[in-house]
């Protein structure tokens, strides 16, 4: 694979759709429409979809595409294949919260180990460099040229201080009561992939995930943390956490920088 290409590929093609997007949410008003699933999805969903569909496919004809919105891409399993979520946090992006993002990823033997997360309402981009490295690069974002680009790590933890990212729409009991097994300094919420980002760069120690996932919905994140120097693993028995499952479901999992010393289950 040239990683080059296909980083300038994926982050061109987020950018491309993260202009869609803006459009239709600074719309007075815009449609959704209820999956098979009961999920929502909307127009912006869709016509971000449409774009990175027809951009990777031109530029990579030879690689399997899974992508959320194309039921019909979700029976096509192999250990190497590219992955998007056009929009990930349909949720925020409704209740125009603006924590919403669009995830590309490259998986390689069952692990991402490339990915974008561009966050267009927050003006915050993700991605790992053509070495595997992550980066934060600062707008404004041109397609054909990055601009400023910050070298992102996570932090060193502080076991009796930790600091926890969670769900913003999905926090439950459950993950409540395992965040409760830690010493935590301070606690912050956020929607979409954003909370692995938050991960890599060191704002934040854990992100533990005890509710259901699809593996687009992760993979960006996940190759972003990893190029960070970030780890994510089953929740159940602390495994790595592995793509190309059948459905591409999750299990639960936790992100976090590694030498947090992680709770059993």
């Amino acid at each position: 694979m040239e990683y080059h290409r296909l980083i300038e590929v994926m982050r061109r093609l987020a950018l491309e759709a993260g202009d869609k997007i803006m459009e239709i949410y600074e719309a007075d008003d815009f449609e959704v429409k209820v999956k098979s699933d009961a999920s929502p999805v909307t127009e912006a969903d869709e016509a971000a979809d449409a774009m990175i569909s027809a951009g990777l496919r031109a530029a990579f004809p030879d690689l399997v595409l899974v992508t959320e919105e194309q039921a019909d891409s979700h029976s096509r399993t192999a250990d190497t294949f590219l992955i998007v979520d056009p929009l990930d946090g349909t949720k925020e992006f409704i209740n125009r919260r603006g924590d919403f993002t669009v995830n590309i990823a490259f998986v390689e033997a069952g692990l991402p180990t490339r990915g974008v997360v561009y966050a267009p309402a927050k003006g915050r981009m993700f991605y790992t460099r053509a070495d595997g490295a992550s980066v934060e690069e600062f707008g404004p974002f041109d397609k054909d040229n990055p601009g400023k680009l910050r070298p992102i790590s996570v932090a060193e933890p502080d076991n009796s201080a930790l600091m926890v990212v969670a769900s913003k729409s999905h926090r439950d009991q459950a993950t409540d009561d395992y965040i409760a097994r830690y010493a935590v300094r301070d606690m912050t919420s956020a929607g979409s992939s954003l909370k692995f980002c938050l991960v890599a760069t060191g704002e934040a120690d854990l992100y533990p995930r005890l509710g259901r996932t699809m593996e687009w919905d992760t993979a960006a994140g996940h190759a972003v943390l990893q190029g960070a120097g970030g780890t994510v693993v089953r929740f159940d028995d602390h495994q790595p956490l592995l793509y190309g499952k059948p459905g591409f479901a999750n299990p639960f999992f936790i992100a976090y920088a590694p030498r947090v010393e992680l709770k059993d289950a």
